[in-house]
Protein backbone atom coordinates (compact mmCIF):
# COMPACT_ATOMS: atom_id res chain seq x y z
CA UNK A 1 0.00 0.00 0.00
CA UNK A 2 1.66 3.11 -1.04
CA UNK A 3 2.32 5.37 2.05
CA UNK A 4 1.25 8.72 -0.57
CA UNK A 5 -1.32 8.76 -3.63
CA UNK A 6 0.06 10.72 -6.65
CA UNK A 7 -2.71 13.11 -8.04
CA UNK A 8 -3.41 12.44 -11.32
CA UNK A 9 -5.88 15.10 -11.95
CA UNK A 10 -6.05 18.79 -10.36
CA UNK A 11 -9.04 20.26 -9.63
CA UNK A 12 -10.78 22.50 -11.86
CA UNK A 13 -10.77 25.93 -11.09
CA UNK A 14 -6.71 25.41 -9.91
CA UNK A 15 -4.39 26.83 -12.72
CA UNK A 16 -0.50 26.57 -13.16
CA UNK A 17 2.37 27.61 -15.03
CA UNK A 18 4.99 24.82 -16.03
CA UNK A 19 8.37 26.67 -16.63
CA UNK A 20 9.10 23.39 -18.74
CA UNK A 21 6.73 23.56 -21.33
CA UNK A 22 6.16 27.12 -20.92
CA UNK A 23 2.24 26.51 -20.83
CA UNK A 24 -0.89 26.96 -18.25
CA UNK A 25 -2.19 23.95 -17.13
CA UNK A 26 -5.60 23.42 -15.16
CA UNK A 27 -4.80 21.14 -12.41
CA UNK A 28 -1.09 19.73 -11.30
CA UNK A 29 -0.40 17.43 -15.02
CA UNK A 30 3.75 18.26 -14.14
CA UNK A 31 5.66 18.04 -11.00
CA UNK A 32 5.74 20.22 -8.75
CA UNK A 33 9.71 21.47 -9.38
CA UNK A 34 8.58 22.85 -12.56
CA UNK A 35 5.45 24.48 -12.05
CA UNK A 36 4.27 27.98 -10.71
CA UNK A 37 0.71 27.62 -8.57
CA UNK A 38 -1.54 26.85 -8.04
CA UNK A 39 -3.43 30.58 -9.76
CA UNK A 40 -6.84 31.37 -9.04
CA UNK A 41 -8.15 31.98 -13.12
CA UNK A 42 -5.85 31.10 -16.38
CA UNK A 43 -5.30 34.42 -17.00
CA UNK A 44 -3.37 35.16 -13.87
CA UNK A 45 -1.25 31.85 -14.58
CA UNK A 46 -0.78 33.22 -17.94
CA UNK A 47 1.27 36.27 -16.13
CA UNK A 48 3.39 33.86 -13.61
CA UNK A 49 6.83 35.08 -14.83
CA UNK A 50 5.52 38.72 -14.75
CA UNK A 51 4.52 37.75 -11.85
CA UNK A 52 8.02 36.19 -10.76
CA UNK A 53 9.83 38.60 -12.36
CA UNK A 54 7.90 41.89 -10.15
CA UNK A 55 8.46 40.03 -6.97
CA UNK A 56 12.06 39.27 -7.41
CA UNK A 57 12.48 42.87 -8.54
CA UNK A 58 10.62 44.27 -5.28
CA UNK A 59 13.06 41.93 -3.36
CA UNK A 60 16.28 43.22 -5.10
CA UNK A 61 15.20 47.00 -4.47
CA UNK A 62 14.02 46.38 -0.78
CA UNK A 63 16.81 48.03 1.36
CA UNK A 64 15.62 45.74 4.49
CA UNK A 65 16.82 42.75 2.45
CA UNK A 66 20.76 43.97 1.78
CA UNK A 67 23.45 43.76 4.22
CA UNK A 68 26.40 45.97 3.99
CA UNK A 69 28.94 45.64 1.49
CA UNK A 70 32.18 44.62 2.35
CA UNK A 71 34.21 47.22 3.72
CA UNK A 72 30.81 49.43 4.61
CA UNK A 73 30.89 49.66 8.31
CA UNK A 74 27.61 49.90 10.11
CA UNK A 75 27.19 53.32 11.18
CA UNK A 76 27.80 54.62 7.21
CA UNK A 77 24.69 52.44 6.86
CA UNK A 78 22.87 54.32 9.72
CA UNK A 79 24.08 57.41 8.42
Amino acid sequence: MALFKKRTAGKPGEWYYCLIHGKVEEGPECPAKDRFGPYASREEAQHAMDIARERNEEWDTDPRWHDATAGEREEDRDA
